[in-house]
C-alpha cells in the first residue's frame, strides 16, 4: 500500500509536469480534501497506507487540477477573510486582494443599530458582501449578479453563513434589480476589469475555467466601470468603492470625478498597489 507521504510525493510531480504553479500545495490540498482532515493532520499521519477506496476517489480531483482546474472549485471551497466560501464551477474563485474593498468598506460601517444598506454588484460567491454582513450585524445587503451560477452560489452561502435575514439575492444588470425606492448606502463592487486581449494570455485557471462574464471589462478593462460608477453615483447615499487592477487606478479615479463623486482616492493592498478606488456622495 501507498503511505500518505509516497502518494503526496507522486502526485507533486505529476502535477508539476502538468504546469501546477504549486504543485506540492496543490497535492496536499486535494489529499487533505479526499480524506477529509486538515493538512497538518495529514502530515502527522504521513506514513498512513492509504486505502484502494482512498485512492480511486483522488484521482478524478488530480485530473481535474492536472487539467489546470482551481483547486478552489475542485474541493468546493476558498477561505477568504477568516471564512471559507463555498465555491462553484462558473464562479469567480474569492482572491486575497478583494480583502483590501472588504477592509475599506468596513471603515464606512461603524458598529451600529441604524440599518446600513449596501448592494454588492457582481457578487460572484458573496464573499465581499457577506463578509461585511457577518462583521456588521447592521448590513442589510442586495447581492446583485447577471450570473445564475453567481447566484446560486451566493444563495448557497447565505445560508451556510446564516445571513438570510439580512440579505436579498438579486438578479440584476448592475443596479437595475434594486427598486428606485429602496435605499443604497454603499455600493461596492469587484468588476470585471481584464481587457479583453489579455485574457487568453492568462494562466488556464483563469483564461479557461473561470468565467468570461467576471473578468472581461471590455477593450481596455474599463467597460463596466464606465456603466456601474454614473448609476452608483446617483443611487448611494454615501460612497461608492470597487476594486481595479493594478494599473487602473488614475483612469477609474478619473471615471468616478466625472460622475460627481468627490473626495475621490485610493486604498492600497498589502503589496502596496493602489487595489480600491473610493469616492464620497455629495450629502
Amino acid at each position: 500500500m501507498l503511505t500518505v507521504v509516497e502518494v503526496l510525493t507522486r502526485t507533486e510531480a505529476w502535477l508539476a509536469s502538468k504546469g501546477s504553479p504549486s504543485p506540492r500545495l496543490d497535492a496536499e490540498l486535494l489529499l487533505a480534501h479526499v480524506l477529509e482532515m486538515d493538512r497538518l493532520t495529514l502530515y502527522l499521519q504521513h506514513d498512513r497506507p492509504l486505502q484502494d477506496a482512498e485512492l480511486d476517489a483522488l484521482r478524478e480531483p488530480v485530473r481535474r487540477r492536472g487539467a489546470r482546474e482551481p483547486v478552489a472549485t475542485i474541493v468546493g471551497t476558498k477561505a477568504f477573510w477568516s471564512r471559507d466560501f463555498l465555491v462553484r464551477p462558473g464562479v469567480l474563485v474569492p482572491r486575497p486582494d478583494t480583502e483590501t474593498l472588504v477592509r475599506a468598506a468596513l471603515e464606512w460601517v461603524p458598529e451600529s443599530e441604524e440599518p446600513v444598506f449596501v448592494a454588492d454588484v457582481g457578487c460572484g460567491s458573496g464573499c465581499i458582501g457577506l463578509t461585511l454582513a457577518a462583521e456588521r450585524a447592521c448590513v442589510r445587503l442586495y447581492a446583485l449578479d447577471a450570473s445564475p451560477a453567481a447566484l446560486a452560489c451566493t444563495r448557497q452561502n447565505v445560508q451556510a453563513l446564516g445571513l438570510s435575514a439580512r440579505v436579498g439575492v438579486l438578479r440584476s444588470d448592475v443596479l437595475s434589480g434594486v427598486p428606485r425606492e429602496r435605499p443604497i448606502d454603499l455600493v461596492v463592487s469587484n468588476p470585471p476589469y481584464i481587457a479583453s486581449a489579455v485574457l487568453p494570455t492568462l494562466e488556464p485557471e483563469v483564461a479557461t475555467h473561470e468565467p468570461r462574464l467576471a473578468l472581461d471589462g471590455g477593450p481596455d478593462g474599463l467597460d463596466f466601470y464606465r456603466r456601474l460608477v454614473p448609476v452608483a453615483a446617483t443611487r448611494a447615499r454615501r460612497a461608492v468603492l470597487v476594486e481595479v487592477g493594478h494599473d487602473q487606478a488614475i483612469a477609474v479615479m478619473a471615471i468616478f470625478r466625472e460622475a460627481g463623486l468627490l473626495q475621490v482616492r485610493t486604498q492600497a493592498d498589502l503589496a502596496g498597489v493602489d487595489r480600491v478606488v473610493i469616492g464620497e456622495v455629495d450629502p
